[in-house]
């Protein structure tokens, strides 16, 4: 009920809003007669706030179309490799017709962004992908809203997340040979079971996973979040925050755990420093400082998109990660696509390396959280093994930001590339396929990845090896780019 009820008051707050969108207009517009009014510049700024916080916040793009590799403007095509009932898996095809930038790119690491489906869009990690596009061949998992999954998709449940990423993982290593693998956030749990339950089927695990601000073990420093999960029941959760889609939905009668709620427990955490960056956006209205007003939108328009999370996925990680600790107590099955459980043993994992990133100020996975996966991970050698502590660093800091782009990606990309041998080196430029602006060329590559997908080697390679050799077709390619 309280799903309608909030669907019945957004919909009568929307003309408030788009006549505040309009009023703020008339007020800051030169040539309207409004903007020569007393206090005119803080009618339209007040007006424009109104706005703001009334208005509906949709999912924004990553808006990426071009990044510099190695000084030179390359293009970004955005697209969907894999659509899945509740993820897309996303790539940022680079394009140039520089040789010497081809072949760099060419040359470059596969890496897979594991995104968090904990309230916002993978959107948020648009800084994340932009940096790393200058370096890498870049995927990300783009989680769906649970309201717009028709009941007929079926359940979703916190183990075919896990399956998603062994599946996002068996796509990139069939295409490339190889690939790494960054986690921010809440995925850094199931990513860490995805590869734990590869490496003890023997599968090939990536060269690399690089896991930041995560609740591996969230018993380490306990934060608000940590806190209101231990203190609440499994039912508590269940009786209180989970609601049903309204009608006008496509996936009407999913149980969710709404994004509106959601927001207003971001919301409720800094209520403060929330009402003081309002206010200062106000003022940068009035003073006209269009730079600082944008960055504020910016910051807000991704801030304030929030999406739905299926009921099952969201109580079963409260359950999993945060009330009885499987993970980092050795308890935890995930069932395969068959239906059968399989254990997670993080200490089966021998040929993927590991770094661990935390902000000194995250208050949202606290100090020790992430690091714990080292404690787990005690097949890894100590030498391909590497943690970060970023001073001064919240939450949002470590991948996102001034301190993301200057202190944490190098290490990253250092990290990445000391773990990327020749010999996936020349498997991911083998697969890949990319960087001509010709649209004839991007047309005969489509034809050659359908040609290609009967003939596909099996998606688990079976040897436990981080490597494997480059297919003819695909040699071919590389000497076509």
């Amino acid at each position: 009920m309280l799903y309608q009820i909030y669907e019945m008051q957004r919909a009568m707050v929307e003309p408030f809003a788009d006549f505040a969108q309009a009023a703020s207009k008339f007020y800051n517009n030169p040539h309207s007669v409004f903007s020569q009014v007393p206090l005119a510049q803080r009618m339209a700024a007040g007006f424009n706030l109104m706005y703001r916080l009334g208005k509906d916040y949709e999912k924004p793009g990553f808006d990426l179309h071009g990044v510099e590799v190695n000084g030179v403007e390359v293009t970004i095509r955005e697209r969907v490799e894999v659509d899945k009932p509740f993820c897309e898996l996303r790539r940022f095809k680079r394009f140039s017709d520089d040789p010497e930038t081809l072949k760099a790119m060419l040359s470059q690491p596969v890496v897979l962004i594991v995104a968090p489906l904990s309230g916002h869009y993978a959107t948020l990690l648009r800084d994340t992908v932009q940096s790393m596009l200058g370096g890498h061949k870049v995927y990300i998992t783009d989680w769906k809203n649970a309201r717009t999954v028709p009941l007929s998709e079926g359940e979703f449940h916190l183990d075919d997340y896990v399956n998603y990423v062994q599946e996002f993982i068996r796509y990139l290593q069939g295409r490339y040979g190889q690939c790494h693998v960054v986690s921010v956030c809440q995925p850094t749990v199931p990513v860490l079971a995805a590869v734990s339950l590869m490496a003890s089927r023997g599968e090939a695990t990536p060269l690399s996973m690089t896991m930041m601000g995560g609740p591996i073990d969230a018993r380490r420093s306990p934060t608000a979040v940590n806190n209101l999960a231990e203190t609440r029941s499994y039912e508590w959760f269940e009786n209180n925050v989970i609601y049903e889609v309204p009608n006008n939905y496509p996936g009407a009668g999913r149980r969710v755990y709404p994004g509106f709620l959601q927001y207003s427990g971001f919301v409720a955490m800094n209520p403060d420093r929330h009402a003081k960056s309002h206010y200062d956006y106000f003022k940068d209205l009035i003073k006209g400082d269009e730079a600082s007003a944008e960055h504020h939108r910016k910051f807000y328009d991704e801030y304030n998109a929030v999406l739905d999370m299926d009921a099952d996925y969201y109580l079963e990680t409260i359950a999993t990660v945060f009330q009885e600790y499987k993970l980092v107590k050795g308890t935890w099955d995930v069932r395969n696509d068959a239906g059968q459980p399989e254990r997670v043993r993080p200490q089966d994992i021998t040929h993927t390396a590991l770094l661990t990133v935390e902000g000194e100020l995250d208050d949202i996975s606290g100090a020790g959280q992430t690091r714990a996966a080292h404690d787990l991970c005690t097949g890894i050698a100590a030498e391909a093994r590497e943690h970060i502590e970023v001073p001064g660093a919240g939450h949002y800091g470590i991948f996102s930001g001034s301190r993301w782009r200057k202190s944490v990606y190098p290490q990253v990309r250092d990290f990445i590339l000391a773990h990327q041998p020749a010999s996936a080196t020349a498997a991911s430029a083998a697969g890949h396929i990319s960087s001509m602006s010709d649209d004839e060329l991007e047309e005969e590559e489509d034809l050659l990845l359908a040609e290609d997908a009967d003939d596909k080697a099996p998606a688990a390679v079976k040897n436990g090896q981080n490597s494997a050799p480059p297919r003819n077709a695909r040699a071919a390619r590389q000497s076509r780019a």
